[in-house]
């Protein structure tokens, strides 16, 4: 006779009480979506910026928009299940390419991956793309600007422009709403035009002992979501799972909040499920980026949308939507 383990059971009411745990906007939106690239060029930086842009088929009215900073090795390719999920829900998504961070740091392994971690023009770069996207946005609004993007003329709310990003991308999205710098505390790549971020799994300084974390955190006027696992470790620097909190307990803007995955570990916010998976932790990465999509639409919801239930949601319901599976914790 098959027996039943205790944990077993445990698991399932478990996953039946996440089941019938309130949900918001779990599944695919009502608008169709799609989705194209573009290659934008800054002329005063001589830079490249790729983009692949997830949007609404039929845009009514103008759309507030989210533009997704990829981690390191990473390309405008990644986190499809987001700017899909977004783009589902009205929102017009430009996802971009970091050129120098991006999956050319790959080629080499761990030692050009490293080297691209250390170079400075990197963190500098990545944040100034951000705002060259935004300003290419505001040109297309006017009806200029690249030919991929025309029809988007007036169809951008440039009064509600989110960022979201993971690992360097998260350090991206950081620096674009305020972050200040230790070893060099006159540089400021803030962009004020941007009034919602998602930082998933968000780096710290690699001198921890000599940085002032409340001046470079506390800088932050933007409330941000920030996302992490108990098991997120850092492949590239020195950023242990139980550090990535810190850029929330040194931040004080009121509505930042703190979503930790038990058990998850860096690689779960790439919509990527684990190599070599077995049939429970695949079960968990589902999870995760169920969660990480109603988490993440509800609080630019909130914010680029002006939707008082969708805060009401993430500071309420959501608690209770994630159950064992997430630790939620909010200012």
């Amino acid at each position: 006779m098959k027996t039943i383990s205790f944990a077993s059971v445990l698991l399932l009411f478990a996953g039946l009480a996440y089941a019938e745990a309130p949900r918001y906007k779990a599944d695919k939106g009502p608008a169709e979506v799609i989705t194209y690239t573009a290659e934008l060029r800054d002329a005063k930086r001589e830079r490249d910026v790729p983009i692949r842009v997830y949007q609404p088929k039929t845009l009514d009215a103008a759309a507030p928009v989210i533009l997704v900073s990829h981690g390191l090795g990473g390309s405008r390719e990644g986190y499809k299940y987001l700017g899909e999920h977004w783009a589902s829900y009205g929102y017009v998504c430009v996802h971009l390419q970091h050129v120098g961070s991006d999956s050319e740091a790959l080629k080499d392994g761990l030692r050009s991956m490293n080297k691209a971690a250390a170079d400075p023009r990197n963190s500098i770069n990545r944040p100034l793309d951000v705002s060259f996207a935004i300003d290419t946005l505001e040109q297309v609004n006017a009806g200029k600007g690249p030919k991929e993007l025309a029809g988007l003329k007036d169809k951008i709310d440039l009064k509600h422009i989110g960022v979201a990003g993971h690992s360097f991308g998260a350090y991206t999205v950081n620096a674009v709403v305020g972050l200040r710098f230790t070893a060099s505390r006159d540089r400021n790549l803030e962009d004020k035009r941007i009034s919602a971020a998602l930082s998933m799994s968000s780096p710290v300084p690699n001198k921890k002992a000599n940085a002032d974390l409340d001046f470079s955190f506390g800088a932050i006027t933007v409330p941000v979501l920030h996302m992490t696992g108990t098991k997120d470790d850092s492949p590239i620097n020195d950023t242990k799972a139980a550090e990535r909190r810190l850029p929330y307990d040194h931040s004080t803007a009121k509505g930042t909040m703190l979503v930790t995955f038990n058990g998850g570990d860096h690689m779960i916010f790439s919509g990527r499920l684990r190599r070599a998976a077995n049939d429970e932790q695949k079960k968990n990465d589902d999870r995760f980026h169920d969660l990480i999509k109603q988490s993440s639409t509800a609080y630019f919801d909130w914010l680029l949308k002006d939707d008082d239930k969708a805060k009401a949601y993430l500071f309420s319901d959501f608690k209770t939507t994630a159950g064992t599976t997430a630790v939620v914790e909010s200012k």
